[in-house]
Parts: structure tokens; C-alpha cells; sequence
């Protein structure tokens, strides 16, 4: 057994394969922290070591405790410029973090930024974004009523959707925003941001419209929120707008209640 080994070794075949597949572009950028590289380099090289914790995992556990660290949205806005370990920041123009009232009471969680957003630095400024304006102000909710921000900070090239390391990588940064706001009422819209923050993997169709809670840490109690449809789902599908109609006179009504 041990022959077979050592020859496998010099065939190049030096690494275990996993339960899951790897993302290796994220491999690449979410490097290991300088201390881990130090022990790494401190221990004597043993060809059947077995690495034991993946990359992407030490890099979410520096997410965590970055976005732990912060507590204000300057820092957490620094901590996010600062952050290394999702490959995102390295093709997006700008980072981009949130827009509108901290203190309005309710805040909009998009997907991640576009074309539009990479440039301006704020979320929903684009086509969406000037519907979203519309939406809301048919309600009676402008920008500084509500805070506007993204599950994602940087945008994915092409617009394509975030991979699960990216959500994964992104996600304690928002969670963090969110204990820092403390919202009385979410609205998450989109399929990413309503799966990450709810735990499932439910079509957005059958998810909108509906009140739910979700648990943060840092907060005392749950938060209200209502997944809705995307606002860039309804350009590209006006049939959807009589729904969303429904969902923003539900908000109303249920910010009313709070008053």
C-alpha cells in the first residue's frame, strides 16, 4: 500500500479528492491567512498530509470575523474594501454597499449590483433601480425612507448570478448590516438574497408576498421580512407587475400597523 502511494505521489496525484467540487478560481484568490501560511511552513512536509479545512471555508471564516469586528457601517463599509477573499473585487469597478435612511426602519435587500450600480458605487440606480424608485413612491417611500443595499458587494462579470462561495462569502458581511441597522422590516428581493437570508431553495414565486422571519445574529428577536420579485424581473416581465402591486400594498399596510 505504501509502494502504491509513494507512487502515485511521484505520478503528480498530491491531493485528496473532496465530497464536493471546488470552486479553483476561488481557491486561487481566497489564499490562507499569513499565520496559517507561517505554520504551514514551520511543519515538516509529510507527502500524506491532508489539508484540513478547504480554502473557501478559511476564506468565510475571515468574512465572519471581519464582519464581526465592525461595529459601525463605516467600519463594516472598510472592512468590505479591506476583504481579499472573494474574487469579485478584483474584475468590479466599485464596491457597493447601501444607499438611503439607516434609521428608516426598512430595509431593501437586492441580489447584487449591475453595470449601472458597478459604476455609481450605490445600489439600484439603473433601470431597475428607477423602477424600484417608482414602486416604492407609489406607497408613499422614497430613498429616505428606506435603506437600500445588496446580498453581493461586487458585481459578478457579465451580470451572471453569484456563485454559491461568493453567497457564501458575501453573506456575513449583510448579515452583520443588519445587526448593525436594526430593521423592523426586510424586503428581499429576488430569488439569491430570499434563498440566502431564508434557507430554502424555493422558487421566488411561490416565496413572494408572504411575511416570514429570519434570525440574525446580533439581534435580540427575528426580523419581518417579505420576499419579493426583482425589480429587473418585472422589465423583463410585465405580467409580473400585478403582483408586485400586491406585495407593495402589503408593505404599506404592514408599516402602517407599526406607527
Amino acid at each position: 500500500m505504501l509502494a502504491a502511494l509513494r507512487l502515485q505521489i511521484e505520478w503528480g496525484a498530491d491531493e485528496a479528492l473532496e465530497d464536493a467540487p471546488v470552486c479553483r478560481v476561488a481557491v486561487r484568490i481566497a489564499q490562507p491567512m499569513p499565520e496559517a501560511r507561517m505554520l504551514a511552513q514551520d511543519a515538516p512536509p509529510s507527502p500524506f498530509s491532508i489539508p484540513t479545512m478547504a480554502p473557501v471555508q478559511r476564506a468565510v471564516e475571515r468574512a465572519e470575523h471581519a464582519a464581526q469586528a465592525a461595529n459601525s457601517l463605516d467600519e463594516l463599509q472598510a472592512a468590505l474594501a479591506n476583504f481579499d477573499g472573494c474574487n469579485l473585487a478584483a474584475t468590479a469597478t466599485s464596491l457597493v454597499f447601501s444607499d438611503g435612511n439607516p434609521e428608516s426602519g426598512l430595509m431593501l435587500i437586492g441580489e447584487g449590483p449591475g453595470a449601472e450600480e458597478d459604476r455609481a458605487g450605490r445600489p439600484f440606480v439603473g433601470p431597475a433601480g428607477l423602477l424600484l424608485d417608482r414602486m416604492l413612491a407609489s406607497i408613499g417611500i422614497d430613498r429616505t425612507h428606506c435603506l437600500m443595499t445588496n446580498l453581493i458587494a461586487w458585481r459578478p462579470p457579465g451580470n451572471r448570478n453569484p456563485t454559491d462561495n461568493e453567497v457564501a462569502l458575501c453573506l456575513p458581511f449583510l448579515l452583520r448590516h443588519i445587526a448593525l441597522v436594526q430593521p423592523k422590516r426586510l424586503v428581499l428581493f429576488g430569488a439569491v438574497a430570499s434563498h440566502a437570508l431564508l434557507g430554502t431553495k424555493a422558487g421566488i414565486t411561490r416565496l413572494r408576498g408572504r411575511w416570514t422571519e429570519v434570525a440574525v445574529p446580533g439581534l435580540e428577536a427575528p426580523v419581518r421580512a417579505m420576499p419579493m420579485q426583482h425589480p429587473l424581473t418585472l422589465l423583463r416581465n410585465s405580467a409580473a407587475k400585478r403582483d408586485a402591486w400586491s406585495d407593495m400594498i402589503a408593505l404599506r399596510r404592514d408599516l402602517d400597523d407599526l406607527k
